[in-house]
């Protein structure tokens, strides 16, 4: 979301986007970040033009991006990672996800986290976390 909306930690994920422009996400990260949005519409933090400017600036980005499709392989990580971290179900997909790409030997490869039980989840997991924790 900080790279389609202003928030705490844009200016950091931002640069790191500046840093390596590759993004390799899970692909319901669409659904999570369209809710995201649709949310902040209906609580009417963004109005409709910028709701509007927000989604076309997400559809620039996750044209992009590249996404991890093999839901079979996400969904037997995510389930495991269940069992040993307190995670929310779109998250362990999310680290399940991760997982992955890093097996697959992307040279380089961080995770981008910005929820800190997330984060420390990946950690345990051994992935390298890039956090959004600013200050």
């Amino acid at each position: 979301m900080p790279l389609v909306v202003q928030e705490p930690a844009t200016e950091r994920v931002r640069a790191w986007l500046g840093e390596d422009p590759g993004i390799v996400t899970w692909a319901w990260t669409r659904v999570e970040i369209a809710s995201a949005v649709e949310r902040r519409a209906r609580d009417r933090v963004l109005d409709r033009g910028q709701r509007r400017s927000t989604l076309e600036r997400f559809e620039a980005l996750a044209a992009e991006w590249d996404e991890v499709m093999d839901v079979v392989a996400v969904r037997s990580r995510a389930v495991s990672l269940l069992a040993r971290h307190p995670l929310r179900a779109a998250d362990a997909a999310q680290l399940g996800s991760a997982l992955l790409v890093a097996e697959s030997g992307v040279p380089g490869f961080s995770f981008v986290c910005l929820d800190e039980r997330l984060a420390e989840a990946a950690e345990r997991e051994g992935l390298r976390v890039l956090t959004g924790q600013v200050g």
